[in-house]
C-alpha cells in the first residue's frame, strides 16, 4: 500500500487576468502520494476557486516535508491519522 505524504509547494501565479493582472507568489501545504499530484491538487484548487489556467501558476519548490514539523493544524492533524473507520 502506498503511503501519503506531505509537501510544500511554492510559487508564483497570474490572478485576475482579464481585468488587472497581478503575479503573486504563494505557498501551500498538500498532502498526495507523489509530486505529480501534488501538482494536480494545487491546479485543482486554483482553478476552481480562482478561475486561474494551467499556464497561469508556475511552480518554483516542491519537496516533502517532515508531518511533524509542520505549522497548519489542519495538515498535521491529517499527517498523524494512520487509518480511517467508518
Amino acid at each position: 500500500m502506498t503511503e501519503v505524504k506531505t509537501f510544500i509547494i511554492r510559487g508564483e501565479a497570474l490572478f485576475n487576468e482579464s481585468e488587472f493582472p497581478t503575479r503573486q507568489k504563494f505557498t501551500k501545504y498538500v498532502r498526495a502520494i507523489n509530486e505529480a499530484q501534488a501538482k494536480e491538487r494545487v491546479y485543482a484548487e486554483f482553478g476552481s476557486k480562482n478561475k486561474i489556467k494551467r499556464k497561469n501558476i508556475k511552480f518554483v519548490e516542491i519537496k516533502e516535508v517532515d508531518p511533524t514539523h509542520l505549522k497548519n493544524k489542519k495538515i498535521k492533524e491529517l499527517a498523524e491519522i494512520d487509518r480511517i473507520i467508518l
